[in-house]
Parts: C-alpha cells; sequence; structure tokens
C-alpha cells in the first residue's frame, strides 16, 4: 500500500500531466478578425468552384448525349446480343433504323439524358473536390497540378460518380436492348419507360437490383477517370499556347476539342473489357455474378468476346468527349463572366 508522501507525488505527476495536455489543446495564438475572414473567404471560393464545377459538368453532360448516344446504342447492342444477331456496328446502324427510322437511334436517351446530366455533374464536382484534397495533402506548384496529382483527383471523382451512374446506366441497358427485340403482333414491350424500368427493378430485387453492376461501374470509372482528366489536361496545356511568363495564355476551343476526344480514347482503351462485362452483368436475367459473366463470355468467343462493339465505342469517344469538355469549358467561361 503506497505512502501518503508517494501518493501526494503521483497526485502532482497527474496534474502536472493534465495541465501539460491542456496546455499543447489551446492554440498558442487565436487567430485575428483578418486572418478568420481570410479563412471564411477561402472556404466560400471553394464552395463557388465546386458549384460552377457541378454546373458545368451538367452542360458537358448534355453536350456528351446529344453526340455520342447513337454510338453508345450501338456499342451496347453489340456487346449484349447474341453471336450472329449483327455482322458488325453498321448492320446494327442499318437494322435500327429499318425497324423504327432514324429517331430509333436515340432509344433509351430519356435514361441518360436524365441520368447523365447529373453525372457528369457530379463527375466534374468529384474532380474539383479531389483537386482540393490534393492540395491540402501536397504542393501545387505555381497552380499547376502535376499529371500525378491530377490522375489521384480524377480516380476520386469516380467515387460519387458510381452513385449515379450505376443505377442509371442499368436502366440505359435494359431500355437499349429492349429495342432490338422483334415483338409479336399485340405485344408490348416489358418496360414503359425509364421509371417502369426501376419500379419493375425494384419490385423484383429491391434497391441491390437497381444497383445491379456497381462494382463494375466503379472498376470501370475509377482507372478510366484518372486516365481521362489526366490525358485532357496535360494534351490541353501542350496545345494551348504559352504567354510571356511561360503560363498558360487564353484557352483555345481547338485544344479543349482536341484534348477532350484524344481523353475519351485514353479512357476507353484500358477498361473496354470491364465494360463488357458491365453491360453483360447488368442486362442478365436472374441473378448472375461477375465470375460467371466472365466464364459465359470466354466460352462463347475467348478474349475477342470481351472487346465487342469496341469499333463504335472509339467512334464516339472522339465527338461525344470533345463535346463534354466544349461544354464544360463554355459554361466555366460563361459563369465566370456572370459572377467573376
Amino acid at each position: 500500500m503506497p505512502t501518503l508522501d508517494q501518493t501526494k507525488e503521483r497526485v502532482q505527476e497527474t496534474v502536472k500531466h493534465t495541465v501539460e495536455q491542456v496546455k499543447d489543446a489551446v492554440p498558442k495564438e487565436i487567430p485575428s478578425a483578418a486572418e478568420l475572414k481570410e479563412d471564411v473567404v477561402e472556404g466560400t471560393k471553394k464552395s463557388a468552384e465546386s458549384l460552377r464545377a457541378f454546373a458545368a459538368g451538367a452542360v458537358g453532360g448534355v453536350f456528351s448525349v446529344a453526340v455520342g448516344h447513337p454510338f453508345d446504342l450501338v456499342k451496347v447492342r453489340l456487346q449484349t446480343a447474341e453471336k450472329g444477331v449483327y455482322t458488325g456496328a453498321i448492320d446494327v446502324v442499318k437494322k435500327t433504323i429499318a425497324k423504327g427510322g432514324p429517331i430509333s437511334l436515340y432509344a433509351g436517351v430519356s435514361a441518360p439524358l436524365t441520368g447523365v446530366t447529373p453525372m457528369f455533374a457530379v463527375n466534374f464536382w468529384g474532380y474539383d473536390v479531389g483537386k482540393q484534397l490534393v492540395r491540402s495533402v501536397s504542393e501545387v506548384k505555381d497552380n499547376q497540378y502535376s499529371v500525378g496529382q491530377i490522375t489521384a483527383a480524377g480516380f476520386f471523382s469516380a467515387i460519387p460518380m458510381t452513385f449515379v451512374a450505376a443505377p442509371m446506366e442499368r436502366v440505359k441497358v435494359l431500355l437499349q436492348i429492349q429495342g432490338q427485340k422483334d415483338l409479336k403482333p399485340g405485344e408490348k414491350p416489358k418496360y414503359a419507360g425509364q421509371m417502369d424500368v426501376v419500379r419493375q427493378l425494384y419490385k423484383e430485387g429491391g434497391i441491390r437490383s437497381v444497383y445491379r453492376g456497381s462494382a463494375m461501374t466503379l472498376a470501370r470509372d475509377g482507372p478510366g477517370s484518372a486516365v481521362y482528366f489526366a490525358t485532357y489536361e496535360t494534351i490541353k496545356r501542350r496545345l494551348t499556347p504559352k504567354d510571356e511568363n511561360g503560363k498558360p495564355g487564353s484557352l483555345s476551343l481547338t485544344a479543349v476539342c482536341a484534348a477532350g476526344g484524344a481523353a475519351g480514347v485514353a479512357m476507353w482503351l484500358p477498361v473496354f473489357p470491364v465494360d463488357t462485362i458491365k453491360s453483360r452483368l447488368q442486362s442478365a436475367d436472374g441473378n448472375p455474378t461477375i465470375s460467371s459473366v466472365v466464364k459465359g463470355l470466354y466460352s462463347k468467343g475467348g478474349l475477342k468476346a470481351f472487346f465487342p462493339g469496341m469499333g463504335p465505342a472509339m467512334a464516339r469517344a472522339v465527338p461525344a468527349n470533345a463535346a463534354t469538355f466544349l461544354g464544360v469549358e463554355l459554361a466555366q467561361q460563361a459563369m465566370t463572366k456572370m459572377f467573376g
């Protein structure tokens, strides 16, 4: 049993230790009014930049759908059709137009129009937030992010985007493949529209059915977005003329379109097989697994089976992504003129 002196000594040590902890927790200097004001201004500026990125991304999404949807429809039908249904991309176009006219190339467009707009908005917002996170943990020289920093921010952008993209693409794929089915006289399509798709999916399997393919969507969009933004920024910088100080000069819309088109191609090349698996997974009946889809594809056509629709996807990538970044940059310019 400790003596009175020992107990007194322990109490003094405890009090001393507690006082030191409190001292460490208290700021050495209380921020001045000017510093607090600067922090508020900086926080407001970051919030405004994120909102602008969100709005600009939405504009870019509309541009992308308007240009790229017919190409996407051809890609999805080639990816999901049984072997022998189509001889190639041109055959898909011919049969689609013969069946429903040119407007049928925009079958299922309502889903991406209402889904891609928020998807791109969230994507570019996520990219802006990703850049802010990168800046908080590393140095950004002359306000120019390095390729590695852009890549990290691009990968991060795919995380929030997946929550929007996965169900939207599930609906889009089901509506697109429904359009290639030959209906008997008097037979009605299974789905009456995108909301009907969501309703039926939820009834069949709950929220998990609506979000089927989310893992593959993230597996596609994580590395895809990393390459996407890194390629765009790198090529845009090289094509944009420098001012007398060696910094990027006035923005060239030609450079934007060229960089956007190249970014689209660079994004699709490494992740196209993942997209094929995702499309099959989201369009299959029952409760397929990723491994069963992979085995089924390989057994039917080997490695080649993972690349159907590659031509239409690459053909779409250039104009659709050029249009995306053109819309984003034009929206950013307009907001800068309006709000400063």
